[in-house]
């Protein structure tokens, strides 16, 4: 299980993730919804240690996550499908991560399988497209084959048979008893793919909920979106653009 205790960041007078306490269960996917500076890549962020709170906590497990003793083997993340070095191929990169936390060589190959690029495995890493790079990247979240999955919008630069691709892979990675996590501001494709719900906005918690209570409080879920993240206020009590 994943926890947040009151997580807050502040850079400057700007509060980016404001008191945001959360548990992510496993065994479904649970989407992390919000607009565009809404505070989630921040929030994933510290999650895994690249950013420290100013308040609260992130737990994995009941630890954080720089308390792991095998990272790799316990959180599998996608924050950024461009970490990587351009020169390296992809098998290379992999096969660097693995050795770095003590994951057998086999695994790699049996990752690139799963994302489909093993025919690609032996090209560099900086000719590929965007999705190939998003594949690279789950590659790696799963590489350790971890129990708890983060994913931040992990869609972006995929097609629509990639997209299909990484839903159906998601939500049986959930099936296995996973904790999956994962973060879009796009509702609709989060109502195909997530169970649960935790929506965000300014930094604050909007609402903790399934995909089927929040459809039911309006006529869509874009409506029913729209209408949570229009009505955050600022800290001087006027309505957010």
């Amino acid at each position: 299980m994943m926890e947040l205790r009151e997580l807050t960041k502040r850079y400057g007078d700007r509060v980016a993730v404001d008191g945001l306490s959360v548990r992510v269960q496993p065994g479904v996917v649970t989407g992390f919804l919000g607009p565009n500076g809404s505070g989630k890549s921040t929030t994933m962020r510290m999650i895994l240690g690249l950013d420290a709170p100013d308040h609260g906590a992130a737990l994995i497990d009941g630890v954080p996550y720089r308390e792991l003793e095998w990272p790799l083997r316990t959180v599998g993340a996608l924050l950024d499908a461009g970490a990587f070095h351009p020169g390296r191929s992809g098998r290379a990169h992999l096969t660097a991560l693995a050795a770095s936390n003590d994951i057998p060589g086999t695994r790699v190959e049996q990752v690139l399988r799963t994302v489909g690029l093993t025919e690609a495995a032996s090209r560099r890493a900086g000719t590929y497209s965007l999705g190939m790079r998003q594949r690279l990247g789950v590659a790696v979240a799963l590489l350790g084959d971890p129990g708890v999955l983060l994913l931040d919008e992990p869609v972006n630069g995929l097609d629509p048979e990639g997209i299909r691709w990484i839903r159906d892979l998601l939500r049986g990675l959930a099936a296995e008893g996973r904790t999956v996590f994962v973060s879009s501001h796009l509702i609709a494709e989060m109502a195909l793919t997530a169970h649960r719900l935790v929506v965000i906005g300014r930094g604050r918690l909007l609402a903790e909920t399934t995909v089927a209570e929040l459809a039911a409080a309006d006529d869509n879920l874009e409506d029913a979106f729209f209408r949570l993240t229009s009505q955050v206020t600022d800290y001087r009590g006027t309505e957010a653009s």
